[in-house]
This record gives structure tokens, sequence and C-alpha cells, in this order.
């Protein structure tokens, strides 16, 4: 059970585990298209409120291997869940990095950019947890509602799975940063410039990455807290070649540019910022492949027209 499963996290677990034999069922509010490679695939669809627990309850009947919660944002969300999960053998609950504080207390949505010496571990310092009154879709409220989400997690002495990504991306990404180059290349823009330095992208995290992982939690449930990455960090230069080479586009990338199109880097490095995932090769999970390598994932999507909806579905 995936829930909110049509997102780029819920569609790579969902035909990951659909390839290896798992019957998977996903939920989703029914706001936005329903990836047809999934349903194609044998995923079953249920368009249903995270909010709903009653609803999933009924879902999970009496039991479940796996639950992967993609859309859990405060502490009461999983609060209300608890019931359900004492029926699942192991959950995953997807946080974020954005819950870390370097060793001034900084975070990556506060005012002061944080500066990590080193790879950030598991046990490193969070934010403070949230009150139920927070709002989470706000910059200030996000983080602080995810750590409390974790906490009453952590709290319930269930087998629950907390899965920190980077930056996420992938197929139906809600937040594909490789549009706007994917948009120019495709369009056959002779010179493509972007501001910034050349250096090292911010830490990524591939969506297949993230269901391999997901996968070795079903195989070793337990309680625990684990980075999930890839592997290394590119420069921008050598990503946005990734991308161009997905496309076969021709031109000529100029980073560093201060021309008044140039666009942004939305791969801007912050503060050496990069997740340890030593506990996640440690419990077995081995990366699908590097950011380089599946960046290409999202752009082959994004090329199809960012994914088709299924009638009576959305």
């Amino acid at each position: 059970m995936i829930l909110g499963g049509t997102g780029a996290v819920g569609f790579a677990t969902a035909m990951r585990l659909r390839a290896r034999g798992w019957r998977v069922d996903v939920t989703a509010r029914g706001s936005g298209p329903v990836p047809a490679p999934m349903l194609a695939a044998g995923v079953a669809f249920h368009e249903l409120s995270r909010s709903d627990t009653t609803g999933i309850e009924r879902l999970v009947g009496a039991g479940a291997d796996l639950l992967v919660d993609a859309v859990a944002f405060t502490g009461s969300d999983v609060r209300r869940l608890l019931p359900v999960l004492r029926s699942v053998s192991s959950t995953v609950l997807i946080s974020s990095r954005a819950v870390y504080v370097d060793d001034r207390g900084r975070h990556v949505n506060g005012a002061e950019r944080p500066d990590f010496a080193a790879p950030v571990r598991e046990d490193n310092p969070t934010l403070d947890p949230a009150g139920d009154r927070a709002d989470p879709f706000t910059r200030e409220g996000y983080a602080p509602c995810k750590v409390a989400a974790e906490h009453v997690a952590r709290d319930s002495g269930l087998p629950v799975t907390v899965v920190r990504p980077a930056k996420i991306h992938g197929a139906w990404a809600r937040n594909p940063r490789t549009r706007p180059f994917v948009e120019r290349m495709l369009r056959g823009d002779p010179v493509l410039r972007l501001r910034g330095a050349d250096g090292p992208c911010d830490h990524l995290s591939a969506a297949a990455n993230l269901a391999a992982l997901v996968e070795r939690c079903a195989d070793v449930p337990g309680a625990r807290v684990l980075n999930g990455a890839d592997p290394g960090t590119p420069t921008v230069r050598t990503l946005l070649g990734s991308v161009g080479a997905e496309l076969a586009w021709q031109g000529d990338l100029q980073v560093g540019s201060g021309h008044e199109d140039a666009l942004a880097n939305p791969w801007d490095a912050v503060g050496g910022f990069a997740l340890d995932t030593t506990a996640s090769t440690r419990l077995g999970y081995a990366p699908v492949g590097t950011s380089v390598e599946l960046v290409r994932e999202e752009v082959r999507w994004l090329r199809s027209g960012g994914g088709a909806s299924v009638p009576g579905l959305v």
C-alpha cells in the first residue's frame, strides 16, 4: 500500500515492486493525473484522501507486508494512522533532509544557509518538532512538521523506517527541476546559459534509488532512520550534459553567465549539505544508479509530455 502513490517516489516504488511480483495498491486524492504505465503494470489505484483513515484501514484489511506513506506532513497525520500501522509488517515514512540543522542551528529553509563540515548522518541534530497547529505547507512550518511526524512514528514502537531524501528527481516528480532546460533544448536553443559557478550540485535523490531503499526496508523490517540519496554529487555541467545527451542537444552550455536570459541553477549546492548513506548500504541497499544516469528518467518523462492521464481516474 502506497499512500500518495502518484508522485515520483510512489510511481517508482509501485513499478519496482510490481516488477518483482508484489500486489500493489496506491492511493491519491484524484486531483491530478494517474500514471498510465502504473495502471498498465497492474497497480490498483484508489481515489482516497490521506486523511480518510477509515478508507485506508478498509483497504489494508487484515494486514499488509509494506505501507509507504509519502504524504505524511504532520504528527497528527501519523498519529491518526497508528491503528492501521499495527497490522503492517513494515512501514516506510518519507520525510526530508530539511529536518537537519548545522552546529549553529541553521537549516535549508531558514534565513541563513546551513554549513555542514561533512556528510550528514542520521544522528545529526534536527529542528524541534512543530505543534499540531503549525502549517506544514509553508517554508517555516514544513521541516518542523516533518520532525513531528517522525517523532510520532518513532515513539510508536512499530517497525517504521523514516527515510530522509535530498532533492528528489524522476518521472512524475512534483517539481521537475530539469523542465526549463528540457524545454529550451527541445526548442533547439543553440546556447543555454546558467547562472552560478560550475561546482558540485546539491545532493540529489533519484526516485528509482529511493524505491530500491524502500524495497530493502520491506525485506528487513525495523524501527530506524535512514538517509536516502544518490551516490556522489556531479557538477551541474555534467548533470546537464546528461540531460542534453538524452535529448541529442548539440548546443553550447555556458555556466556562470550573467546574461539576462540565464536560468537559475536549481541544484545550487547548500553549504556542503550532503547526506551520509552508510546506514542504508549497511542494511543491504544498493543504488540503481547515479544522478547523472537516472536524471534521464525525468527527462524522458518530460519529453513525452509529462505523463498522460487515464480517463475516469482524474
